[in-house]
Order: C-alpha cells, then structure tokens, then sequence
C-alpha cells in the first residue's frame, strides 16, 4: 500500500473530501469559485481598510468574515476553483475549524510517514496527496451558485 493510501486510511472520517461530502455538501450550500491555479498555493488572510481579503498568489478575494475566509483559504491551499460553503453563516466557523485540524494533521502524517525518505519523495508525495484531495472535492462537486428553497413553509394562503 502506499504512502498516499496509508494516510487517507488513517483519517477514515477526518479525511478532508469526507468531511466536506458528509457535512458540508449533506446541507444547504451555496458555490463560491476562485480563479486560482490548481495545485498547491500559499493562502492567507488579510485585514484590509475595506474589510477582510484572502490572498492566493497574487489574487485577493474579498470576504464578508474571518470564518469564510478560514474556510475558502483550506480549499485554496490545494488548488480547488469550485466548492461549497454552507448557506447558514453560522455553521461555517465549525466547518472551518474540522477543515483546517485535519489540513494541519494531514501535514503532520505526512511527514511522520515520510520520515527518513529523501526530499524529493516528501515533495512528489505531497503533490500525490493534494492532487488527491482536490480531484476528490471535484469529483463531489460544488453544488449550485444558490441553494434551493424547496422546503414547505408555515405560510397561509390569503384569503380572497
């Protein structure tokens, strides 16, 4: 089995492609795009005059808070241009925080699996693994631009 293989095995439910088709894509989601390069890219977040930005290269997106930007900078870090966000803002930052425990413990078994292995096979197993990452989140999808409004409501018919 490979390096690749052993890592997503030992995550089980904390895989991040996992985490998003069974927590995030399981509810009301709306589809955020980003016209980044797909592979691996330095993301980060900053406070500007005008509010809160995420930086990938030398792109900005503007954010309306800090737990989207949190949460868009995880899918930006490995290259993914489409993917959900939760619809109700007020489950993003949970959302955010699983996504960004796993990323740093996917790094941290990376290296622990990897230990002793020349660099170059650290590198080439790093960019397996984000390739990995984002052509699963692809392969989930984004979902539509808004999400649909289908649900019965309590509403009365007026009457004439």
């Amino acid at each position: 089995m490979g390096l690749i293989e052993n890592i997503r095995n030992a995550f089980a439910d904390q895989w991040i492609p996992i985490i998003y088709r069974d927590k995030i894509r399981s509810q009301r989601t709306r589809l955020v795009t980003l016209d980044i390069p797909k592979r691996e890219n330095a993301a980060e977040i900053q406070y500007t005059l005008l509010g809160i930005e995420l930086k990938v290269g030398k792109r900005r997106f503007a954010c309306p808070d800090l737990s989207t930007a949190r949460y868009m900078r995880v899918f930006a870090r490995f290259g993914a241009r489409e993917f959900a966000i939760p619809y109700d803002i007020t489950r993003i930052s949970t959302a955010a925080d699983e996504l960004e425990t796993s990323w740093h413990r996917l790094w941290l078994s990376l290296e622990e699996q990897a230990r002793g292995r020349p660099s170059s096979t650290k590198g080439r197993a790093r960019t397996r693994l984000l390739k990995a990452i984002r052509d699963e989140i692809t392969e989930i999808g984004g979902g539509g631009v808004m999400p649909l409004f289908d649900r019965e409501t309590k509403q009365q018919i007026p009457r004439r």
